[in-house]
């Protein structure tokens, strides 16, 4: 099968969840179809990373993105349009014109647009089949939900109430889309009831690459992987650190925490000085870090999605303490797989508990490691989105999107 797939990241390298889920779906269906990529990029490509995405794909044509401000003009102006700003503001004359150079130079038998920024350039192509992946609405919605300041929680209201009715008109125009967890499956369903083409694709973890021998886990040591750029990470570390971290320290004197991804243009100041805290900044290998860890705290409070951090901190052997906010719409058990809290007090004792006792460790790491690689592996994953697409893809069901998706398992 032929396969022109449009993304809003460049992905490689691999260092964010975005990159990740994309990276390896892109390296799955390379094992099974032709595929060409279109994708934005944030800044020049030098030969390394071009290179590498060529191992996956035939053809490779990128895109300068422009982010979104939402006081420039092209924001402004999507005030007066029925989508929703940042879909107007961020739209790229460029990227359109490569989708469609390529469609004219090539006959593809479907279309994939990752994420809801490259659904409309997908709708402007003559391909037979498109799948819309991932699409995310948790953390709009919880933008207004959790907003307390009222003018802020209107705007919020107005954002979320014009995304609601883009998606409900967007996904009646693709044939399947994909979402990362039953809870996000949920809240798309709430949106459009009728619609039965939605489909749960899960994130994963390539357990090959984590069976690297990294040494013994340094003893009382911690770990957050994410960077503090985006603001759920931050939320979560300032609240471990204001809450729950000096309560760790009471009972463990020498923990120490290293929290790792970029810092660029972050407000440090603003989280609690401590001097059992490193920031290692970006890591261009997270797993040694992760995998000489004792515990990887998870203590979101914010955000969409599911965690690709809590699947590799356990593909790696290391126990995970986690927020059920942290380990939402991951179908992992909690005091068995990993450790759930939710008040600082009980997060602070989880993570004492496992630090104090080795044979809880040893459990933990066992079975994380074991339902992951059961579930969550890239390979599992990368078969069931084959199976979807020759599933839409094929001649005799073209005609009947409707009729095919009712077919699939979804849950």
């Amino acid at each position: 099968m032929k396969v022109l797939f449009l993304s809003r990241w460049y992905p490689f390298p691999p260092d964010n969840g975005s990159k990740l889920r994309i990276f390896h779906l892109l390296r799955q269906l390379a094992q099974e179809h032709t595929v060409d990529l279109v994708s934005f990029t944030s800044e020049p490509l030098d030969p390394q990373r071009t290179d590498a995405m060529y191992y996956l794909c035939r053809n490779v044509w990128t895109a300068n993105y422009r982010s979104f401000a939402p006081g420039g003009l092209a924001s402004l102006a999507g005030f007066f349009s029925p989508r929703p700003r940042s879909v107007v503001a961020t739209y790229s004359s460029e990227l359109d014109v490569l989708a469609k150079t390529a469609v004219e130079n090539e006959s593809y038998d479907l279309v994939i647009a990752s994420q809801i920024d490259m659904a409309p350039y997908a709708l402007n192509l003559n391909i037979p089949a498109r799948l819309l992946e991932e699409i995310e609405l948790t953390t709009i919605w919880e933008h207004y939900a959790l907003q307390r300041n009222p003018f802020k929680r209107l705007r919020a209201l107005l954002t979320w109430r014009k995304t609601r009715r883009y998606v409900r008109g967007l996904i009646k125009k693709y044939d399947v889309c994909t979402v990362v967890s039953e809870e996000e499956h949920q809240r798309l369903q709430k949106i459009a009831p009728k619609m039965k083409n939605i489909y749960v694709l899960p994130n994963g973890v390539d357990m090959v690459q984590m069976q690297a021998d990294y040494g013994e886990p340094e003893e009382d040591t911690l770990i957050y992987t994410g960077a503090l750029t985006y603001s759920a990470n931050f939320d979560a570390m300032q609240y471990f650190l204001t809450e729950i971290f000096p309560r760790i320290q009471a009972g463990r004197r020498n923990v120490r925490l290293y929290i790792t991804g970029k810092t660029d243009g972050v407000r440090l100041d603003r989280l609690p000085e401590n001097d059992a805290v490193t920031y290692t900044g970006y890591l261009k290998d997270i797993r040694p870090r992760v995998a000489t860890s004792w515990v990887n705290v998870v203590p979101l409070r914010m955000g969409g999605g599911t965690r690709l951090k809590i699947l590799e901190s356990l593909a790696l052997g290391t126990p995970v303490v986690a927020t059920t906010k942290g380990a939402e719409g991951l179908q992992l058990r909690a005091g068995e797989d990993y450790l759930r809290a939710d008040s600082p007090a009980a997060f602070a004792d989880a993570v004492l508990r496992v630090l104090q006792h080795k044979e809880m460790r040893d459990s933990l790491a066992a079975s994380g490691r074991s339902k992951v690689a059961a579930m969550y592996d890239w390979g599992i994953i990368g078969a069931q989105l084959d199976s979807l697409l020759h599933k839409i893809a094929a001649p005799a069901q073209k005609p009947a999107a409707e009729a095919v998706v009712e077919k699939l398992e979804y849950r």
